[in-house]
């Protein structure tokens, strides 16, 4: 997650309060959304950004999970996600970001 993302989320949850707000992964590597996933929740993994020391426990998910797919209008998901998600290993990318947010994440959506 580069540097600029990483102070707009932290910015927001200052903003907002961590308990408001949820954030959508889109990566479409499992590794790099568990790495996502770490820096919202537990923070930069790897020292180097706004986040690095900084726990704020958000709750996140990723666009392809079955909580958010359900919560988004098939129409628009299909448009939007549906090609992409053909070709994503869904299950390993659902299976990283929810360890994170299992084990790191002060606030469900």
């Amino acid at each position: 997650m580069d540097l600029e993302i990483q102070k707009r989320i932290k910015d927001l949850a200052d903003e907002y309060g961590p308990e408001n707000v949820v954030v959508i992964l889109g990566g479409a590597e499992p590794e790099a959304a568990g790495i996502a996933a770490e820096t919202v929740t537990n923070g930069d993994p790897t020292f180097a950004g706004p986040l690095a020391g900084v726990s704020l426990g958000l709750a996140v998910y990723h666009i392809v999970e079955s909580e958010v797919k359900a919560a988004v209008d098939p129409a628009v998901y299909e448009e939007q996600v549906g090609v992409v998600e053909m070709v994503l290993d869904v299950e390993g990318i659902a299976r990283e970001v929810k360890k994170y947010r299992e084990q790191y994440s002060k606030y469900r959506a």
